[in-house]
């Protein structure tokens, strides 16, 4: 079963070591490096939820295009119906 968009879009808890300012700032390329993975993770995040939500659009689009379908085919029915129902009623009234 697809797991629940809001649940998957909510950030993961990760442990990770917990390190003081002076070290995060001591070392800027470090620290370029985990901000790059951290962007990096999330804009992979952001792609999962684009094509999932595309997926969906996609399904409700085949969905409505279905019920419109029957819908129509419904209403040609009846209207076929009537028109038999009077042709009928003036071949009797001939």
């Amino acid at each position: 079963m697809k797991r629940d968009v809001v649940i998957a879009a909510l950030p993961r808890v990760e442990s990770r070591p917990v390190t003081k300012l002076a070290e995060r700032t001591s070392d800027p390329l470090r620290n370029m490096a985990l901000r790059l993975e951290k962007l990096e993770e999330q804009i992979q995040k952001l792609s999962e939820l684009v094509r999932d939500h595309a997926e969906d659009m996609d399904r409700l689009v085949r969905i409505v295009a279905e019920n419109q379908d029957v819908v129509r085919q419904q209403l040609l029915r009846k209207h076929h119906e009537k028109v038999r129902v009077r042709k009928h009623l003036r071949e009797l009234g001939s």
